[in-house]
Protein backbone atom coordinates (compact mmCIF):
# COMPACT_ATOMS: atom_id res chain seq x y z
CA UNK A 1 0.00 0.00 0.00
CA UNK A 2 1.38 3.49 -0.61
CA UNK A 3 0.52 6.77 1.11
CA UNK A 4 -1.64 6.73 4.15
CA UNK A 5 -4.19 4.79 5.00
CA UNK A 6 -8.22 5.78 4.59
CA UNK A 7 -9.84 5.18 7.52
CA UNK A 8 -14.01 5.34 7.67
CA UNK A 9 -14.46 5.31 11.61
CA UNK A 10 -18.09 4.41 12.33
CA UNK A 11 -19.30 5.24 15.80
CA UNK A 12 -22.06 6.84 17.86
CA UNK A 13 -20.35 7.32 20.92
CA UNK A 14 -18.73 10.67 20.61
CA UNK A 15 -15.99 10.68 23.02
CA UNK A 16 -14.93 7.23 21.61
CA UNK A 17 -15.12 8.40 17.90
CA UNK A 18 -13.14 11.41 18.05
CA UNK A 19 -10.34 9.87 20.21
CA UNK A 20 -9.60 7.56 17.95
CA UNK A 21 -9.83 9.74 15.39
CA UNK A 22 -7.52 12.21 17.26
CA UNK A 23 -4.91 8.76 17.86
CA UNK A 24 -5.67 7.28 14.29
CA UNK A 25 -4.62 10.68 12.75
CA UNK A 26 -1.61 11.06 14.83
CA UNK A 27 -0.52 7.73 13.41
CA UNK A 28 -0.47 9.15 10.06
CA UNK A 29 -4.32 7.77 8.89
CA UNK A 30 -6.68 9.55 6.69
CA UNK A 31 -9.47 9.47 8.62
CA UNK A 32 -13.31 10.17 8.18
CA UNK A 33 -15.33 9.62 11.08
CA UNK A 34 -19.44 9.64 11.25
CA UNK A 35 -21.95 8.40 14.11
CA UNK A 36 -24.36 7.59 11.08
CA UNK A 37 -24.90 3.94 9.62
CA UNK A 38 -26.31 5.88 5.98
CA UNK A 39 -23.87 8.89 6.18
CA UNK A 40 -21.13 5.73 6.60
CA UNK A 41 -22.84 4.13 3.38
CA UNK A 42 -22.14 7.85 1.64
CA UNK A 43 -18.97 8.64 2.66
CA UNK A 44 -17.53 4.82 2.00
CA UNK A 45 -18.78 5.42 -1.56
CA UNK A 46 -16.85 8.50 -2.24
CA UNK A 47 -13.75 7.39 -0.06
CA UNK A 48 -13.29 4.00 -0.63
CA UNK A 49 -11.48 3.51 2.19
CA UNK A 50 -8.75 1.16 3.10
CA UNK A 51 -10.37 0.35 6.13
CA UNK A 52 -14.02 0.92 7.61
CA UNK A 53 -14.29 0.41 11.80
CA UNK A 54 -18.11 -0.48 12.20
CA UNK A 55 -18.99 -0.18 15.90
CA UNK A 56 -21.87 -2.95 15.91
CA UNK A 57 -24.15 -1.58 18.68
CA UNK A 58 -25.16 1.60 16.60
CA UNK A 59 -28.62 2.62 16.06
CA UNK A 60 -30.87 2.72 13.04
CA UNK A 61 -29.96 0.53 10.14
CA UNK A 62 -27.99 -2.85 11.28
CA UNK A 63 -23.83 -2.40 10.48
CA UNK A 64 -23.65 -5.80 9.53
CA UNK A 65 -25.78 -5.04 7.01
CA UNK A 66 -23.51 -2.19 6.46
CA UNK A 67 -20.74 -4.35 5.93
CA UNK A 68 -22.66 -6.19 3.24
CA UNK A 69 -22.88 -2.99 1.14
CA UNK A 70 -19.31 -1.41 1.60
CA UNK A 71 -18.17 -5.20 -0.25
CA UNK A 72 -20.64 -4.70 -2.89
CA UNK A 73 -20.19 -0.50 -3.42
CA UNK A 74 -16.32 -0.68 -1.98
CA UNK A 75 -15.29 -4.16 -2.00
CA UNK A 76 -11.33 -3.49 -1.55
CA UNK A 77 -12.83 -2.01 1.55
CA UNK A 78 -12.16 -4.57 4.66
CA UNK A 79 -14.61 -4.50 7.46
CA UNK A 80 -13.56 -3.74 11.19
CA UNK A 81 -15.52 -4.65 13.94
CA UNK A 82 -15.22 -2.64 17.35
CA UNK A 83 -17.24 -3.61 20.20
CA UNK A 84 -17.89 -3.23 24.43
CA UNK A 85 -19.57 -7.03 24.11
CA UNK A 86 -17.98 -10.28 22.61
CA UNK A 87 -21.08 -11.95 21.91
CA UNK A 88 -21.45 -15.76 19.81
CA UNK A 89 -24.38 -14.26 17.46
CA UNK A 90 -22.19 -11.08 16.89
CA UNK A 91 -19.34 -13.10 15.98
CA UNK A 92 -21.54 -15.12 14.05
CA UNK A 93 -22.96 -12.45 12.01
CA UNK A 94 -19.20 -10.61 11.86
CA UNK A 95 -17.79 -13.64 9.60
CA UNK A 96 -21.06 -14.35 7.67
CA UNK A 97 -20.43 -10.76 6.04
CA UNK A 98 -16.02 -11.55 5.82
CA UNK A 99 -14.84 -9.09 8.69
CA UNK A 100 -11.46 -8.40 8.33
CA UNK A 101 -11.32 -8.60 12.21
CA UNK A 102 -13.75 -8.18 15.26
CA UNK A 103 -12.19 -6.00 18.43
CA UNK A 104 -13.22 -5.66 21.93
CA UNK A 105 -13.28 -1.84 23.26
CA UNK A 106 -11.77 -3.40 26.38
CA UNK A 107 -8.40 -3.56 24.75
CA UNK A 108 -5.80 -1.63 24.83
CA UNK A 109 -6.00 1.67 23.06
CA UNK A 110 -2.43 0.53 21.80
CA UNK A 111 -3.54 -2.53 20.46
CA UNK A 112 -6.38 -1.48 18.69
CA UNK A 113 -4.54 1.04 16.55
CA UNK A 114 -2.46 -1.89 15.92
CA UNK A 115 -5.10 -3.62 14.89
CA UNK A 116 -6.29 -1.54 12.39
CA UNK A 117 -3.16 -0.91 10.93
CA UNK A 118 -2.40 -4.42 10.41
CA UNK A 119 -5.79 -4.80 8.85
CA UNK A 120 -5.01 -2.05 6.48
CA UNK A 121 -1.99 -3.95 5.41
CA UNK A 122 -3.70 -6.84 4.81
CA UNK A 123 -3.81 -8.98 7.98
CA UNK A 124 -7.35 -10.11 9.49
CA UNK A 125 -7.06 -9.05 13.62
CA UNK A 126 -9.21 -10.48 16.30
CA UNK A 127 -9.28 -9.62 20.35
CA UNK A 128 -8.20 -12.60 22.28
CA UNK A 129 -12.05 -12.77 23.82
CA UNK A 130 -12.84 -13.79 20.11
CA UNK A 131 -10.10 -16.01 19.33
CA UNK A 132 -11.40 -18.07 22.19
CA UNK A 133 -14.75 -18.19 20.40
CA UNK A 134 -13.38 -19.16 17.16
CA UNK A 135 -11.25 -21.49 14.77
CA UNK A 136 -9.09 -20.31 11.85
CA UNK A 137 -8.79 -22.57 9.34
CA UNK A 138 -6.69 -21.38 6.55
CA UNK A 139 -8.40 -18.10 5.45
CA UNK A 140 -11.39 -18.58 6.62
CA UNK A 141 -12.79 -18.62 10.74
CA UNK A 142 -15.64 -20.11 12.21
CA UNK A 143 -17.09 -19.83 15.82
CA UNK A 144 -15.37 -22.74 17.63
CA UNK A 145 -18.87 -24.37 19.49
CA UNK A 146 -22.58 -23.82 18.60
CA UNK A 147 -23.77 -19.69 18.78
CA UNK A 148 -24.29 -19.30 22.60
CA UNK A 149 -26.54 -15.95 22.95
CA UNK A 150 -27.89 -14.37 26.25
CA UNK A 151 -31.11 -14.29 24.56
CA UNK A 152 -30.82 -18.35 25.38
CA UNK A 153 -31.02 -17.99 28.94
CA UNK A 154 -34.33 -16.07 28.83
CA UNK A 155 -37.21 -18.20 29.75
CA UNK A 156 -40.63 -18.33 27.64
CA UNK A 157 -42.09 -15.61 29.64
CA UNK A 158 -39.20 -13.47 29.96
CA UNK A 159 -38.93 -13.56 26.08
CA UNK A 160 -42.65 -12.90 25.94
CA UNK A 161 -42.30 -9.71 28.14
CA UNK A 162 -39.15 -8.33 25.93
CA UNK A 163 -40.97 -8.95 22.58
CA UNK A 164 -43.83 -6.79 23.90
CA UNK A 165 -41.61 -4.09 25.54
CA UNK A 166 -39.45 -3.77 22.32
CA UNK A 167 -43.01 -2.94 20.46
CA UNK A 168 -43.37 -0.07 22.81
CA UNK A 169 -45.87 -1.39 25.34
CA UNK A 170 -45.76 -0.20 28.66
CA UNK A 171 -45.99 -2.54 31.42
CA UNK A 172 -49.62 -1.88 32.02
CA UNK A 173 -50.47 -2.96 28.27
CA UNK A 174 -48.01 -5.75 28.69
CA UNK A 175 -49.89 -7.15 31.87
CA UNK A 176 -53.16 -6.85 29.80
CA UNK A 177 -51.60 -8.60 27.37
CA UNK A 178 -49.91 -11.37 28.83
CA UNK A 179 -52.98 -11.76 31.43
CA UNK A 180 -50.57 -11.05 34.52
CA UNK A 181 -49.57 -8.61 37.25
CA UNK A 182 -47.77 -5.24 36.49
CA UNK A 183 -45.66 -6.84 39.27
CA UNK A 184 -45.36 -9.69 37.59
CA UNK A 185 -44.09 -8.11 34.83
CA UNK A 186 -41.84 -5.78 36.54
CA UNK A 187 -40.09 -9.33 38.11
CA UNK A 188 -40.22 -10.77 34.42
CA UNK A 189 -38.61 -7.09 33.03
CA UNK A 190 -35.69 -7.42 35.72
CA UNK A 191 -34.83 -11.05 34.84
CA UNK A 192 -34.74 -9.86 31.45
CA UNK A 193 -32.35 -7.00 32.33
CA UNK A 194 -30.06 -8.69 34.83
CA UNK A 195 -29.62 -11.64 31.92
CA UNK A 196 -28.94 -9.84 28.85
CA UNK A 197 -26.79 -7.07 31.04
CA UNK A 198 -29.29 -4.17 29.61
CA UNK A 199 -31.16 -2.02 31.82
CA UNK A 200 -32.35 0.15 29.09
CA UNK A 201 -35.75 -0.02 27.15
CA UNK A 202 -34.25 1.56 24.05
CA UNK A 203 -31.41 -1.12 24.35
CA UNK A 204 -33.83 -3.62 24.79
CA UNK A 205 -36.00 -2.57 21.61
CA UNK A 206 -32.70 -2.56 19.62
CA UNK A 207 -31.38 -5.95 20.88
CA UNK A 208 -34.90 -7.65 20.43
CA UNK A 209 -34.52 -6.91 16.72
CA UNK A 210 -30.53 -7.36 16.50
CA UNK A 211 -31.71 -11.13 17.41
CA UNK A 212 -34.64 -11.46 15.61
CA UNK A 213 -37.10 -11.72 18.58
CA UNK A 214 -39.35 -8.68 17.50
CA UNK A 215 -39.37 -7.30 13.39
CA UNK A 216 -37.49 -3.98 12.89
Amino acid sequence: MTGAARVLLVDDHMLIREMLQERLKSEGFEVLATGDTTVAIELAFDLQPDVAVLDIDMPGRSTFEVARVLHAESPDTRVVFLSAYVRDAYIEQALAVQASGYLCKCEPLEEILAAIGAVAGGATCYSRKVLRRIVIEGSRARLAEEPVTRSSLLTNRERDVLLHVARGLSQQQVAHVLDISIKTVQHHLEGVMDKLEIHDRVELARYAIREGIVEP
